[in-house]
């Protein structure tokens, strides 16, 4: 459900963004979005497609970039891709955990208007 929230704040931005640019239309918008960020792409189109009618982001296109997670770890500071699914092991000394490097991200990286 926070899907709705978080679209609408997208909608916002894109909409400002593009009344300063004196755009008359949006025609995309292209999200990064981190596996761990908890964003559904699916929700998020569904909310867009419920929020924009009637206003000049009607109809536009939606563009998911999908990060994967790294992690670096705390014992002796090797990154890593954790495997999905299961605890976060490291692959080099076996020390559980570590700091996440990527795969939190969520920002709109740009906006295509007319």
């Amino acid at each position: 459900m926070h899907e709705l929230a978080v679209t609408q704040r997208i909608l916002e931005i894109a909409l400002e963004h593009a009344h300063q640019a004196g755009a008359q239309r949006i025609g995309a918008i292209h999200l990064v979005v981190g596996d761990l960020s908890s964003i559904v792409d699916d929700s998020v189109q569904f909310y867009f497609d419920y929020l924009t009618p009637g206003t000049i982001a009607e109809g536009a296109r939606l563009t998911f970039q999908r990060i994967p997670p790294r992690c670096r770890c705390r014992e002796c500071g090797t990154e890593f891709a954790p495997e999905p699914g299961i605890l976060w092991q490291c692959p080099a000394c076996g020390a559980w955990g570590g700091e996440v490097l990527q795969g939190r991200e969520f920002y709109i990286e740009s906006i295509e208007v007319e």
